[in-house]
């Protein structure tokens, strides 16, 4: 199991859960943050420090974005797993599922 990082991150990139993260798991797309799901290790700290909601444990994904676990996943299809997200900076690309959404505002 793994958190996951849904719709509300789009086009916010806060970057809290970035700084919590103890592992350098969560990677930075173009328009969303992902959290790699073999290199995270549950720990839950970036969970609560998420201004906008947008983590959660992978059980607990609401329904209306269960698409964002596998956006999770496939974010890492050419990737693999470089083993922290700070070595390899913002990865100019996002989930197919990610990249054809409208420009979010801070309403979304």
């Amino acid at each position: 199991m793994t958190y996951v990082i849904a719709l509300p991150c789009v086009d916010v990139l806060d970057r809290a859960c970035v700084e919590e993260c103890p592992v350098d798991c969560i990677y930075e797309g173009a328009r969303m943050l992902y959290i790699h799901p073999d290199e995270c290790v549950d720990c839950g700290a970036c969970e609560p420090v998420c201004p906008v909601e947008a983590i959660f444990y992978e059980d607990d994904v609401p329904a209306e974005w269960a698409d964002y676990t596998r956006a999770n996943v496939d974010f890492f299809d050419d990737l693999g797993s470089p083993g922290g997200a700070s070595k390899v900076g913002k990865i100019d690309k996002d989930d197919p599922l990610v990249a054809v959404l409208p420009p979010m505002g801070e309403d979304h």
